[in-house]
């Protein structure tokens, strides 16, 4: 179908897990896609070579926590595609323990990479995006932002501020047809939920609806839907893949 045919999208923390499940749809569906990893060149560089479809996948390096490095990205896009119609703010980490054991640098870390870089990037974006009268904001927020979890404050605070800031944003530039929403995962396969033991696995599944885990892919989908044309006129929403456990 080609949904994406002709526009250029700019994906954090693309070379794995969701993130690259997203790089890979989109590029199914025509997109030029721009994608940052922090470390990893290999990974990046082996991802954009193995996909397959209509559109073109670009590697690059940057940390969307600096907003310098934001900048960066945003203007390496504008340079070398001329505008840019999807930003996917997804680049982000997990430091889990208890609050009585947290440290103020695992607060930090994780609200830095979490939250901080949504708006470094969106604050970069939204020039060009007003420039040319229109785009796309996709923010990764959480089930756990929505209704938190033990062990987790930093991660849920992080997501639960991402929601906000989308409700935010969507309010600010939805008269210039800047569209911005968020979606919520629940849990969903990944290179981390691979490492977990089984036990822990099954006590996800037992909460969970449909009594099974995601797919990157899945997640990906509702990616497309809010980048398309289909979805022109949703903003400011938060959208749950989650197989029932947001319910």
């Amino acid at each position: 179908m080609e949904l994406l045919k002709d526009q250029i999208c700019l994906i954090t923390g693309g070379s794995r897990g969701i993130g690259a499940g997203i790089v890979q749809r989109f590029v199914e569906e025509g997109a030029t896609v721009f994608f940052t990893y922090l470390s990893s060149s290999t990974s990046a560089e082996a991802l954009a070579a193995s996909l397959d479809g209509p559109g073109k996948a670009i590697p690059f390096q940057s940390d969307a926590s600096n907003f310098t490095d934001a900048q960066k990205a945003i203007d390496t896009v504008i340079a070398e595609a001329g505008k840019i119609d999807v930003l996917i703010n997804n680049a982000g980490i997990t430091n889990d323990t208890l609050m009585l054991r947290m440290s103020e640098d695992q607060w930090d870390q994780v609200i830095q990479a979490n939250l901080k870089s949504v708006f470094n990037l969106t604050k970069h974006a939204l020039r060009p995006m007003l420039k040319n009268r229109g785009g796309s904001i996709i923010n990764m927020s959480s089930v756990v932002g929505v209704f938190g979890n033990a062990g987790q404050a930093n991660y849920a605070a992080s997501k639960a501020g991402i929601i906000g800031f989308t409700k935010s944003i969507a309010k600010e530039v939805g008269s210039r047809n800047i569209r911005c929403n968020a979606i919520a995962p629940g849990y969903i396969e990944t290179e981390m939920t691979d490492k977990l033991d089984a036990g822990v696995k099954e006590t996800f599944l037992q909460n969970i609806p449909l009594k099974r885990m995601g797919t990157a892919r899945e997640v990906a989908n509702l990616a497309l839907f809010l980048a398309s044309p289909l979805s022109e006129y949703v903003t400011g929403q938060v959208l749950s893949v989650c197989g029932g456990l947001n319910t």
